[in-house]
């Protein structure tokens, strides 16, 4: 068994045009002389590799503290895809990877909102990406609305670089933060037996 893991660093990734830079300051050091070392983290719930929940762009939507835990862990495919895909280019893809219920896209890719339908209508319970967004730039709400509306799991900034394409078994539990609209995550891929 082989644990990949696909969480990108929170300092060194850059934030999303707009959003907060995460930073970490120590209130307390032992080389000060101080007991113990103790810091405090200031970031945005979507620094780093993060979950996306349906509050984000739904109102009244559920926060990530009420995220059906079970889409962020079970089996999942990594494919390597281009571009902003369309309605059929998602189809295409998820007949060809036999319509996984966990889809992590590798690669510079985006989903239009015909292509978050799809993927939604498909069963899809999961789906992540390299990007900090899964949506273009010059459409960020489709995608988003499309797939949250139909509390699909949106994960973003994932470290999938060096991931091979295949099927895999996905852990990505987010932060339980009552009342966000997105949580880091620790995300990890096991390979082989689980």
């Amino acid at each position: 068994m082989e644990l990949i893991d696909i969480t990108k660093e929170l300092f060194s990734t850059p934030a999303y045009p707009g959003d907060p830079t995460a930073s970490l300051h120590f209130v307390q050091r032992i080389e000060n002389g101080d007991a113990c070392n103790l810091s405090v983290l200031n970031a945005g719930n979507h620094n780093g590799t993060h979950m996306d929940a349906p509050l984000h762009f739904v109102e009244n939507g559920a926060d990530i503290s009420q995220m059906d835990l079970s889409r962020c862990c079970g089996p999942c495919v990594v494919v390597q895809a281009q571009g902003v895909l369309d309605m059929q280019q998602m189809e295409q893809l998820l007949q060809d990877t036999e319509m996984p219920e966990r889809l992590l896209l590798a690669g510079e890719v985006w989903l239009s909102r015909e292509a978050a339908v799809a993927a939604a209508m498909a069963g899809v319970r999961l789906i992540g990406t390299q990007q900090a967004s899964i949506a273009p730039a010059d459409d960020p709400a489709g995608a988003h609305c499309a797939l949250l509306s139909a509390e699909v799991a949106v994960l973003e900034n994932l470290a999938l670089d060096r991931v091979q394409p295949g099927a895999y078994f996905l852990t990505a539990f987010p932060l339980k933060n009552r009342g966000a609209e997105a949580a880091m995550v620790r995300a990890v891929l096991i390979n082989g037996s689980w």
